[in-house]
């Protein structure tokens, strides 16, 4: 609670808005891992609130629930809306670390099919297969965003990271090293989203949502290990979402400047890419090893150290780094001249995405 009402307060402060103006509170939880959005509204003592929401996913949620934010001020449901996540993930209930809901497990735990980090293996490893890559391919995930993370304060793993130490690096869940996992952490994470019209009297320049999409595949939704019943595990949400996220951004993947892409194991990367055609197929890990990705490079992916190397909220920082990169406010990590970003959230079966852009303000 704690977390989320200073995460909350933060963004109302940093837009520029009193908390009093604030009426409408979403967020999300794994496993009834967080606080409610009404007891946070409570907490932060809004007067009025007329939206609130609470939604029972995890990575795949924070673009999904930016979306839904901006349906709700659209509609005229609500003015100026916080989403949030917060979430002791290091400290308290750990992902992977109790048994998780749903009607599978029975069937998965007699033989130890219990961890997240399994089902994704199991995806790695199959696009490793099909597109003829190798272990070496998510480690230069995991070293390209460490070069980001060393200039960033937040960021848990802040040590460069070289391709020898990622080889020598303890095995997980093969062809997981430690490296290729997310990095556990308490924390909270908020953005506000709110009209165009009001963003444009507020304190930074706005970033306005110019395409965004939400979908899956058959099969999906019967818990956390329903990954394994795809047919295809080289290709996740983010190969069937593409069309309607570029058709409704009015741009296509070779026009955005950069892209935050949810990065609880580095595999997840090289699918997004993969399937937002920021890459070709099998191409991906090659592009990142050019250099094009890193500091300087043609299209800078995951500016924060991703969630491998800040820290894992879920994919609400992930959204949160967007912003602002876009609002030129990420320090000495600034990507320079940037006016569009595309943000995922999910890494398996479903997910959401957003095209970003920023809105200069005249002088």
């Amino acid at each position: 609670m704690s977390q989320a009402v200073e995460a909350c307060r933060g963004a109302a402060a940093d837009a520029g808005i009193e908390l009093s103006d604030v009426d409408g509170i979403i967020s999300f939880s794994f496993n009834n891992d967080s606080v409610s959005s009404q007891a946070v509204a409570t907490a932060l003592g809004l007067p009025a609130p007329r939206y609130l929401s609470d939604v029972s996913l995890g990575g795949q949620a924070p673009s999904f629930l930016v979306m839904q934010a901006a349906a709700a001020v659209s509609s005229g449901m609500a003015r100026n809306v916080l989403v949030f996540r917060a979430l002791n993930g290091r400290s308290g209930q750990r992902v992977g670390s109790t048994r998780a809901p749903g009607l599978a497990p029975t069937f998965r735990y007699p033989f130890g099919f219990t961890a997240y980090p399994q089902f994704i293996a199991m995806w790695a490893r199959r696009f490793l297969i099909e597109t003829g890559g190798s272990e070496l391919d998510l480690g230069a995930v995991a070293v390209a965003q460490r070069k980001w993370a060393v200039d960033n304060e937040r960021a848990i793993r802040r040590a460069p990271l070289t391709l020898e130490q990622y080889v020598e690096s303890p095995m997980i869940a093969d062809p997981f090293r430690v490296a290729d996992c997310t990095t556990e952490a308490d924390g909270a994470c908020a953005v506000l989203v709110t009209s165009f019209e009001h963003a444009r009297d507020l304190r930074h320049d706005p970033v306005v949502i110019e395409g965004a999409a939400y979908g899956t595949g058959k099969r999906s939704g019967l818990d956390a290990g329903d990954a394994m019943l795809w047919p295809d595990m080289t290709r996740n949400y983010t190969h069937h979402i593409a069309t309607d996220l570029w058709g409704g951004a009015g741009i296509g993947p070779d026009e955005v400047d950069m892209a935050q892409l949810y990065d609880c194991f580095s595999s997840s990367v090289l699918l997004a890419m993969e399937g937002l055609g920021l890459a070709d197929r099998g191409q991906a890990a090659e592009m990142i090893r050019s250099g094009a990705t890193s500091p300087g490079g043609r299209l800078p992916v995951n500016t924060n150290g991703g969630l491998l190397a800040e820290g894992y909220l879920h994919g609400m920082n992930t959204v949160a780094e967007a912003i602002h990169q876009l609002q030129g406010r990420a320090g000495t990590r600034t990507v320079e001249g940037a006016q569009t970003c595309v943000v995922t959230s999910g890494a398996l079966t479903d997910g959401s995405a957003l095209v970003l852009r920023r809105e200069r303000r005249a002088a």
